[in-house]
């Protein structure tokens, strides 16, 4: 019985180990991204907050506003937002 319970008990903070890991490199993968972002080597998309090369192919040019996406259904959600799909330019490198 003492065995089965020191079992559970390496078993558990085996696992608080493995998931705390994944939780800091996620963490440093965010602060890692935001550092980019403040460099401007890349700008954050504005539907869903995923961080893109300001290079991307998708991207919107509003008067002198240029928005980038990860997606093209980023892209179109954006569009739909703004409701101007035919007043803005698709915007292409």
């Amino acid at each position: 019985m003492l065995k089965i319970i020191i079992l559970v008990v390496v078993g558990f903070i085996l696992f608080k180990l493995l998931t705390g890991d994944q939780k800091k490199k996620k963490e440093q993968v965010l602060k890692d991204q935001e550092k980019m972002a403040a460099n401007g080597v890349m700008v954050k998309d504005p539907i869903c907050g995923t961080y893109v090369d300001k290079d991307t192919d998708i991207r919107v040019k509003k008067n002198n506003d240029v928005k980038c996406f990860c997606s093209y259904d980023c892209r179109d959600k954006y569009l739909k937002r703004i409701g101007a799909r035919e007043s803005v330019k698709m915007d292409k490198p």
